[in-house]
Order: C-alpha cells, then sequence, then structure tokens
C-alpha cells in the first residue's frame, strides 16, 4: 500500500505546475483566477513534497518507470523514463517548493501593489510554472537525458522571467544568460554522447553498474565533461562569471527564486553525479581546488561592489564553494554538511534578495551610493535585513554557522593538507562575508541618508516584478516608502523558516545524515530502480556478458558457470527475476 501511494506521488511535482501552467495560460484574460491557480498548485506541491520527505524517510528511495515502456531492452538496461525519490531528491523538493511558493505570493504583493493595467501578467505566471516543474524534475530525473530536459525547461523558462518587462538592461542579461546556458547545455550533450558510448545507457542506477567496468580514464574523462557542465549552472570559478551581470537587472522575486533555487540544481546534479556514478574520489583534488577559488574569489568581488544586489550575487557565487567542499571530501559528514548548507542556503539567499526588493520598494534604489537612515525609516525592514544577513555570516547560533561547523569538523577529520588549507579558506569566506553585511548594514541602514553620496537622488525606479519599463517612478507613486502586506508576509515566511532550520538542527541533520549514507551506500538507489542492491546487479551483468560471449561462440559454453557470476549466482538469480520488475523500495 504504501509503495502504491508513493508511486502515486513521484510524477505529482511536474504533472501538478505542467497542469496549472496550461490553465493559467488558458486564463491569460483572468489575472485573478490565473493568481488563484498559481497558488493552490503551489500549495499542493508543497505538500506532496512533504509526504514524499516522509515516506522516504521511512521507507528508503522509490522508483517509477514512467509512460508503460518495457522495464528492460534485452541487455539489462531499463528503457524509457525512471523517476527516482530518495531522501536528498526529497529533502531539496521540499525547500524548493516553500520558496517557489512564498516567492510567487511575493510577486503577487508586488504586482498588486504596482498596479496591474499596463503589466504582461499573462505571461508570468504559466512561465514560473513551467520553471517550477523543470526544477522538480530535474531533483526526481533517473536517467541523464531526463535531467538534460530539465536544463533545456528551465533554460526556457529562465530567459522569459529574466526580460519581462523588455527593458534593455533586462533584455541584454537574457541573452548573456542563455548563451552561457546553451554552452552549458552543449557540453552536457557531449557527456551524454560519451556516457552511453561508453555504457550503453543513460539510466542512472544501470550506469552506475556498468561504469565498474569501463576505464579509469574514460570514467575520469567523462566525469570531467558532466563537471563542467553542471559547473557552470552552479556558477562553481571559474565558470561562474556570467551570474553576477545576469541576476542583479531581474526583478527582486524572479532574482530571488534564481538566485535561491537554480544554482542549487546544478550543485545537486553534481552531487548526484559524484556519490552514484564516479565514487573514488579521483577529481577531489580539482574539486576541492575550484571550491577554494570559489569561495576567496566570490567574496573579494562582493566586497567590492557597491550595488546590493550585485553584491549577493557574488556572495550567492562565493557560498557555492561550501558546497563544493562538502562534497569534494568524500565522507558521510561532508555530504550532510554540504547538503544542509545547501537547504540553508536556498532559503537565507532567497530571503535577502526578497528583502532588496523590499528596500527597493522603500527607498526607490538598492544602490550603496543613495541609501541610508533605513533603520530609523523603517525598523520591520532593518530587522528582515540583518537576521538573514547574520545567518549568512555564519553568526551563532543560526543554520550558517551549524552547517559550516559541520564542514569544518568533515575537514579537520579528512586531515589532509588541502582540506586544512580549505578550513581556513572556510573562515576566511565566513569574515569577509560578514563585513560585506555589515558594510551594507552601516551604509543603507545606519547612516543618514544625507551622508550618502548620492542620497538626494531619490527618483530611481524600483524594479517592480511586472511593470512596464519606464512606465511607474517611485516619486509618482502616491504611497512611496510604503512596504505592501503582501511582499512583506512571504518574506516573514521564509526568514521564519530559515530561523527554524537552526532551532530544528538535529532532526535536520538527522536527515542530511539519512541522505548522505543513502548517496554513499549507492544499494537503495540501484534496488529501487533495478530490483537488486548493486553487487547482485554486477553479478547478473557479468552472466549476461559471459552468456552472450559463450553463445557467440567467443568462451566455451561452460563459461557461463564461472568467475563472478558463479560467485553470486544467488544475487544473479535475483536479479534475472527482477528483471521483469519496475522497482522498488529498500529501506
Amino acid at each position: 500500500m504504501t509503495d502504491g501511494v508513493m508511486r502515486a506521488l513521484i510524477p505529482l511535482p511536474m504533472v501538478i505546475p505542467i497542469v496549472a501552467a496550461a490553465l493559467t495560460l488558458i486564463l491569460g484574460r483572468h489575472p485573478r483566477m490565473q493568481r488563484a491557480v498559481s497558488m493552490f498548485a503551489l500549495t499542493v506541491l508543497v505538500v506532496v513534497s512533504a509526504l514524499m520527505l516522509h515516506f522516504t524517510h521511512y521507507h528508503g528511495t522509490v522508483a517509477l518507470n514512467v509512460g508503460g515502456w518495457g522495464d528492460r531492452d534485452g541487455h539489462g538496461s531499463p528503457l524509457g523514463i525512471t523517476l527516482v525519490a530518495d531522501q536528498l531528491s526529497a529533502l531539496m523538493l521540499l525547500v524548493s517548493t516553500v520558496v517557489i511558493l512564498a516567492v510567487l505570493a511575493y510577486s503577487v504583493g508586488q504586482g498588486i501593489r504596482d498596479g496591474d493595467a499596463q503589466q504582461p501578467v499573462s505571461i508570468f505566471f504559466p512561465t514560473y510554472l513551467v520553471l517550477t516543474a523543470g526544477v522538480c524534475n530535474a531533483f526526481l530525473a533517473g536517467d541523464l537525458f531526463n535531467l538534460f530536459v530539465s536544463f533545456e525547461i528551465l533554460l526556457a523558462a529562465s530567459f522569459v522571467l529574466l526580460t519581462v518587462g523588455g527593458s534593455p538592461d533586462r533584455i541584454r542579461a537574457g541573452v548573456s544568460y542563455v548563451m552561457v546556458s546553451m554552452v552549458s547545455s552543449l557540453v552536457f550533450l557531449l557527456g551524454i554522447t560519451y556516457a552511453y558510448s561508453a555504457t550503453g545507457t543513460l539510466n542512472l542506477a544501470d550506469m552506475a553498474v556498468k561504469l565498474a567496468d569501463v576505464p579509469q580514464g574514460t570514467r575520469n574523462t567523462l566525469f570531467a565533461v558532466l563537471l563542467v557542465a553542471f559547473g557552470i549552472k552552479a556558477a562553481v570559478f571559474p565558470l561562474s562569471t556570467w551570474l553576477p551581470d545576469s541576476y542583479p537587472t531581474a526583478p527582486a522575486p524572479v532574482t530571488a527564486v534564481f538566485a535561491g533555487l537554480l544554482t542549487k540544481v546544478g550543485v545537486y546534479a553534481i552531487i548526484r553525479v559524484h556519490t552514484l556514478l564516479f565514487p573514488g574520489g579521483s577529481l577531489d583534488t580539482v574539486l576541492m581546488i575550484a571550491a577554494l577559488l570559489t569561495m576567496i574569489v566570490g567574496i573579494l568581488g562582493a566586497i567590492a561592489q557597491t550595488d546590493i544586489k550585485r553584491l549577493l550575487s557574488f556572495t550567492l557565487v562565493s557560498h557555492i564553494g561550501y558546497m563544493i567542499f562538502g562534497i569534494a571530501l568524500s565522507t558521510p559528514l561532508g555530504l550532510s554538511a554540504s547538503i544542509f548548507y545547501v537547504a540553508h542556503h536556498i532559503l537565507v539567499q532567497t530571503t535577502l534578495f526578497l528583502v532588496v526588493g523590499l528596500i527597493e520598494r522603500q527607498a526607490g534604489a538598492a544602490s550603496l551610493r543613495r541609501l541610508g537612515g533605513l533603520a530609523a525609516t523603517s525598523p520591520l525592514l532593518a530587522l528582515l535585513f540583518f537576521l538573514p544577513a547574520l545567518n549568512l555570516g555564519g553568526i551563532p547560533p543560526f543554520s550558517g554557522f551549524i552547517g559550516k561547523v559541520g564542514l569544518l569538523q568533515a575537514g579537520a577529520e579528512k586531515g589532509t593538507v588541502l582540506a586544512w588549507v580549505l578550513v581556513a579558506g572556510s573562515v576566511v569566506t565566513s569574515l569577509l562575508t560578514l563585513y560585506a553585511v555589515a558594510r551594507v548594514w552601516t551604509k543603507a541602514f545606519w547612516r543618514a541618508r544625507a551622508d550618502a553620496p548620492e542620497g538626494q537622488l531619490a527618483g530611481a525606479r524600483p524594479q517592480a516584478l511586472l511593470d512596464d519599463g519606464d512606465v511607474i517612478e517611485f516619486s509618482d507613486r502616491e504611497d512611496p516608502g510604503r512596504m505592501p502586506i503582501g511582499m512583506v508576509v512571504p518574506t516573514v515566511t521564509l526568514l521564519v523558516a530559515g530561523l527554524a532550520v537552526a532551532l530544528f538542527a538535529g532532526p535536520m541533520f538527522a536527515v542530511t545524515d539519512r541522505a548522505a549514507h543513502q548517496l554513499i551506500g549507492r544499494d537503495d538507489y540501484v534496488h529501487a530502480v533495478l530490483g537488486v542492491d548493486y553487487q547482485h546487479a554486477r553479478a547478473a551483468l557479468h552472466r549476461r556478458e559471459t552468456e552472450a560471449a559463450a553463445h557467440a561462440g567467443s568462451v566455451p559454453a561452460d563459461a557461463a558457470h564461472t568467475g563472478p557470476a558463479h560467485a553470486g549466482q544467488a544475487g544473479a538469480d535475483g536479479a534475472a527475476h527482477a528483471a521483469d520488475t519496475t522497482g522498488g523500495t529498500h529501506g
């Protein structure tokens, strides 16, 4: 019964937003109904994600073959699209859908406040829901090509959202983003071709079994190609230069969801292929060096900025380095701390970008050269910035501090020279992050606006999500400086969610620990997809290869009863029996 319920839930994170996107497109002339459909669909999606996290925590990994395809192609490889839900994917789904729902509520509040008459509302909601479907599909994809399709869905939806309003800056940023993403897609497609030629499959579980027979040099080359593709998506140095120029030009809600989620999809892909397909740490040294450079270069870039959006974009790049650090350690603690940090950073980074939208709404600008006196003008806004900024800087007892302590402990346990260098780099980056956000606080909130170099220029237009370019000026508003409740409530919600991660750090680490052990063990994932654990799947593969060679006359017929297949005969028989199944659970 549990298996059936779980399999029924797995496709819903893709089906719900796609169906809702179609409905909102039909309802293009009815903005209120569009909003209602979108909010309802995403609320249901949060509930579904929470149920999936519950089921995977207590009942293990579950896989679903979509579309009624045959289970095997005659060579032991699964056919069709496979969706897989484990502890990692379910956790990422829950955190992401909470953020997506909050940002949509924020954008609705901003759009209502800034007027709907001349805004392209009709295209925003379906595009946003398609983006949601792409994010969810990426977390559940059980094969490389389906993951590629997810990235392409994200690319198409992202371009529309980046260019909403059609201003020159947004079009320029959107074109730049698309060009970089297309390079990433081409590299990913090259990696897919290479993977299929080496293993004869694109199913991740099946590929994990077959890659053991691929020469080490081929495996390293394939891993390097995939790392380049995913590194661009995740904004890992030196593949991160595109991000600070692309995100800040978009409206605050779009920038928030991009910064909070899209780079984490790339990080998730690195975690998945590193643990499932390429365990053993063959390129861990490269990853650790990239992590260190990402942290240091990113935070140095942040310190040099005078625009808060660009500053936060650089801190986003910098803190991707923490996640790569944990992955590169290839230990259960390092991986668990990295997953914890991903969840923490999604919530905190999104919150900060939403606060920037409130700053623009309150003061008419996001440049430190124009801002000042916000603490006196709006104590609530000051508190909304202060708490997540301390969290980002890693001040105890916030979740940023807890996640960094986990990473530092994992690095110390690793004990290598490079690991200790990363530990030192992490501490320096954390201190510089605190300096960067403190600089924003002192200039934008603490000093008087009259002391700002351009404080007298109050006419800068805050970037509303759905405004029509240059129609609405800050100075023309009847209520300048007042923050809409529809923007404040979602921001407070995400702030509370970020604080809750610290408050319930114990249960949260229990989830990430379980996810890390599932990833490193691999048996749960392989068993859910192939019906047997990794070692039995390996034995079944060797038996099929030996029998095929015997049938072709390459070896004596009795060779089919020797070697690895004979040593694991019971498992091989189980694998042969499981060849007619669609997967299952493994608690």
